[in-house]
């Protein structure tokens, strides 16, 4: 009877179509030295989730031959039924393993800010990029947010032209501070990373790893390759200054690039959002800057991750876990 009970249990399990066993350490390929990584960023907005998923995804694979090699969500569809919904649109085109990302207070493209049911997809591919990433879950229950930290980075593990770590996580400032730390006692205090806390609201803090979604963990998606990153962040609190640091933001970040940009990630305050009348002010604030030709990939946090523009801010750490900031990564090639 057990031997019958177990046959007809893995049956309903395929037949419910559930997805690959979890992977919570993922990687593509090493990078080939002298390939290019492509970028491209879209967005959609529709009222049924599913669809906006879908549509979005179509739009994102039709930018690559054979399809990006990852992709980032920032997403802002209210509720966890809908936000199931969207990603089972996405993954009913894209691969649930490449996907990974978070539910954001609203998202940033070249061509506008966005709030409600929206979603937004940065792909990355070509033979010039590797990616490596982990899922570190429980992290209320774990211990210190280092120390999750720092089993994050272990689980990523470091390589020689690894460039850039992206970073979502349920840790609403302030406690994204430690969850930094924790991963450069890993990674080395120098190592860039950027990132951002998901929708601190309740029933809204999702981060999103291969096509599933978790709250109350991590996610770290490590960007190696023949390619530069440079940072910026900057801090602010009323209108006026929100706008001015965006462009100063802006300006730092095409100051110190090495070659031709080909990408923006931005992770913004959503209280710096909420200050502006017009949110799209600090959009063309960048853009005055780094021009409106330059693939987008933003999102408003409740936290972000960067360099900080604090008084208190060590010199020998490069990033930080911050709020009322906006961090930029800008990628050349």
């Amino acid at each position: 009877m057990s031997r019958w009970i177990a046959v007809v249990t893995g049956v309903a399990f395929l037949l419910a179509g559930c997805a690959k066993p979890l992977q919570e350490t993922w990687r593509t390929p090493r990078p080939q030295p002298g390939s290019e990584v492509a970028a491209a960023v879209v967005m959609a907005s529709e009222a049924d989730p599913y669809a906006a998923g879908r549509r979005a995804a179509e739009a994102l694979e039709g930018k690559f031959l054979g399809g990006p090699k990852v992709v980032l969500v920032s997403e802002s569809f209210a509720g966890e039924k809908n936000k199931r919904r969207l990603l089972k649109g996405i993954c009913s085109v894209l691969p649930p393993e490449v996907v990974f990302g978070g539910a954001t207070h609203g998202s940033m493209t070249k061509d506008g800010c966005y709030d409600r049911d929206t979603v937004v997809l940065l792909g990355l591919a070509g033979r010039g990029l590797g990616v490596r990433a982990a899922l570190e879950r429980n992290l209320a229950a774990s211990g210190p947010a280092s120390g999750a930290g720092a089993r994050l980075a272990r689980k990523i593990g470091t390589a020689s032209d690894d460039r850039l770590l992206v970073v979502v996580a349920d840790a609403r400032s302030p406690k994204n501070g430690p969850l930094v730390q924790g991963i450069q006692d890993v990674l080395g205090k120098r190592f860039p990373i950027v990132g951002g806390s998901v929708n601190g609201n309740a029933g809204q803090n999702f981060v999103y790893y291969q096509g599933r979604m978790f709250s109350d963990a991590a996610v770290g998606v490590m960007l190696s390759g023949a390619f530069s990153v440079a940072l910026s962040g900057r801090q602010a609190k009323d209108a006026k200054a929100v706008v001015k640091t965006a462009e100063a933001a802006a300006a730092m970040v095409e100051g110190h690039a090495k070659g031709i940009p080909f990408l923006a990630l931005v992770f913004d305050s959503a209280r710096r959002r909420d200050t502006l009348a017009r949110p799209a002010d600090e959009l063309d604030a960048i853009q005055r800057v780094l021009t409106k030709n330059l693939p987008v990939f933003g999102c408003y946090c409740a936290g972000e991750i960067g360099p900080a523009d604090t008084a208190d801010a060590s010199p020998s750490v490069l990033s930080h876990g911050l709020d009322w900031h906006i961090v930029m990564a800008l990628l050349a090639r």
